[in-house]
């Protein structure tokens, strides 16, 4: 069994970063271990909610997980909190990511045309050198503007998002993909690798929940390391939180809970199994 690390913030209560992760990961068969960068009591979607920063704890982790000679098959990180956090989860992967270690990052920084209000200013930048040599990223349509240097867009077109993508691969990324792209009241995401596009879309649901690209992220990686090309990762992760935001709808605690995502586990790990499945049968 593959065992990767997820390193991000870890809420007590409500569906996102490492809560989503893991069990999205573990869903798709592999071991998820967590190394969390802060603690909430409950996501930032509540009203209120107690925080502790647990960036001083960073390195003694990594340093106790290497003395015990641990290994991981992929590393991927989700939310950052500061750029001295990227510093250290940087020399992490360092000591960590052998040849051949798929890293993944989703590059959260922000949402709605608006970088989130507690990182500074220098932090896109330090986020385009981070990502640099990633096996894939997932940003946003926000986070691809802050990492490609661009205006604002809520609804690029789909030239425009290849263009973007083409951008991040140029980074030194392997496969990019650009989440919350929509048309014509479809939203889904667009992605790049080789110099190769693939989209996938699926009806747009007038939903607002959190967590959403922490599933969607966590899918992908599940799926890639389960085996799928990045086309058809790209898909089963769309069409993964597609059902999980279409069950969220109807649930009326979701603006608190986040995406409600495990009552559909059952359903990405069918589709999982097919991708295994037409593997095995040379598909």
């Amino acid at each position: 069994m593959k065992r990767i690390v997820t390193i991000q913030d870890f809420s007590c209560v409500g569906n996102c970063s490492l809560t989503a992760a893991i069990p999205v990961l573990s869903a798709a068969g592999v071991e998820c271990c967590g190394i969390p960068t802060a603690l909430l009591s409950n996501h930032t979607g509540f009203p209120t909610f107690y925080s502790i920063d647990l960036t001083d704890e960073l390195a003694p982790i990594g340093a106790q997980l290497k003395k015990e000679h641990i290994d991981f098959d992929g590393i991927y990180t989700g939310y950052i909190a500061s750029v001295e956090q990227v510093d250290h989860i940087e020399e992490f992967i360092r000591q960590f990511r052998k040849p051949g270690t798929p890293l993944f990052i989703d590059p959260v920084m922000g949402d709605n045309g608006r970088m989130y209000a507690a990182l500074t200013d220098d932090y896109p930048a330090r986020m385009r050198k981070f990502i640099a040599g990633a096996d894939m990223i997932t940003p946003n349509i926000t986070e691809a503007c802050l990492l490609t240097g661009r205006s604002f867009n809520p609804c690029p077109t789909l030239h425009e998002t290849r263009e973007m993508l083409l951008e991040l691969c140029d980074m030194g990324v392997k496969f990019a993909v650009i989440t919350g792209f929509s048309e014509k009241g479809q939203l889904g995401a667009v992605g790049c690798y080789d110099g190769k596009f693939a989209e996938c879309l699926t009806p747009k649901k007038d939903v607002a929940c959190s967590g959403t690209g922490d599933v969607f992220a966590s899918a992908l990686f599940g799926a890639v390391l389960r085996g799928a090309d990045n086309a058809a990762a790209l898909e089963i992760a769309t069409k993964f939180t597609y059902r999980a935001v279409e069950y969220t709808a109807d649930a009326p605690d979701r603006r608190f809970y986040g995406i409600h995502f495990q009552p559909v586990l059952g359903e990405y790990i069918s589709m999982l199994d097919g991708i295994e499945k037409r593997n095995s049968n040379g598909e």
